[in-house]
């Protein structure tokens, strides 16, 4: 795996996770279109890792305040803002935990990493997304809406492994549909990424642990992934929360038909 490769996934994992647009069918395509091996689990970890060290970073404020709320619950303060927030994450994120795992013990997630699934889902996808932004409103949060909206938007992230789905895109799709404001459903969705991206890293670690490469990317090309993803992801993060309010979720809606429909023109065909 040369150094070009690593570079690329690393800022496309970087830039895509937490755009609605699909990390896992960026990840995939690259080693087809490039000509290049499957990039493993080492790579895996690392890319994780590091847009999980980006949303950490970036709402470090709010990740204070979950564990301060379940800091509260633990010593019996159910009702504070903090365990609020806290409670409402931990209804949200089992669902994606428990498919999670089961396509992960099961081998069935190798089965969808297949193109014509990305392509399908890539296109099938960003209707409701556009569909979901332009008509919703315009106004509200997940902490005043609820622990059914949280529960809702949780579900929804369940088909985000379905590569091409984008989980980003999935659970902003289904806060907007229930009446969150653009910003505010960004903040929920990336907030959510925090449990699936550790979740994720550690299932790497495991598959990393059981079957060591005998050869291929070694720690410092893990390493270079892993700051490249965290940087990019950063700055993706960002971007995305100044301008989302002004441009909504067309322009990404769009850039997912595109993509699907290079995937078919180039990959398929």
């Amino acid at each position: 795996m040369g150094m070009l490769q690593l570079v690329v996934l690393a800022i496309i994992q970087g830039i895509t996770e937490f755009l609605p647009i699909s990390s896992s069918a960026h990840l995939i395509l690259v080693p087809k279109v490039m000509g290049a091996t499957d990039q493993g689990a080492l790579i895996d970890l690392m890319a994780h890792g590091g847009s999980l060290l980006a949303v950490i970073t970036y709402y470090r404020k709010d990740v204070a305040h979950i564990l301060g709320g379940m800091s509260d619950v633990v010593t019996g303060q159910f009702s504070t803002t903090n365990a609020r927030l806290f409670w409402l994450l931990a209804i949200a994120t089992p669902p994606a935990l428990i498919v999670g795992a089961l396509l992960y013990l099961s081998g069935t997630s190798d089965m969808l990493r297949d193109p014509k699934i990305i392509a399908w889902a890539g296109l099938g996808f960003a209707i409701p997304l556009w569909a979901a932004d332009r008509w919703a409103t315009q106004n509200g949060s997940v902490e005043q809406s609820g622990w059914r909206t949280a529960f809702l938007i949780g579900l929804a992230q369940m088909l985000a492994f379905i590569p091409g789905t984008s989980r980003s895109g999935i659970t902003m799709t289904a806060a907007r549909a229930l009446g969150i404001s653009r910003t505010e459903a960004a903040r929920f969705s990336m907030l959510m990424s925090i449990p699936l991206l550790a979740a994720l890293a550690l299932a790497a670690g495991a598959s990393l642990y059981t079957h060591p490469p005998a050869n291929g990317a070694s720690f410092g090309d893990g390493m270079v992934v892993l700051g490249l993803s965290a940087l990019a992801a950063y700055a993706a993060i960002a971007i995305f929360m100044r301008l989302v309010e002004r441009i909504g979720l067309l322009p990404f809606a769009i850039y997912r038909v595109l993509l699907s429909a290079v995937i078919f023109l180039v990959v398929l065909f």
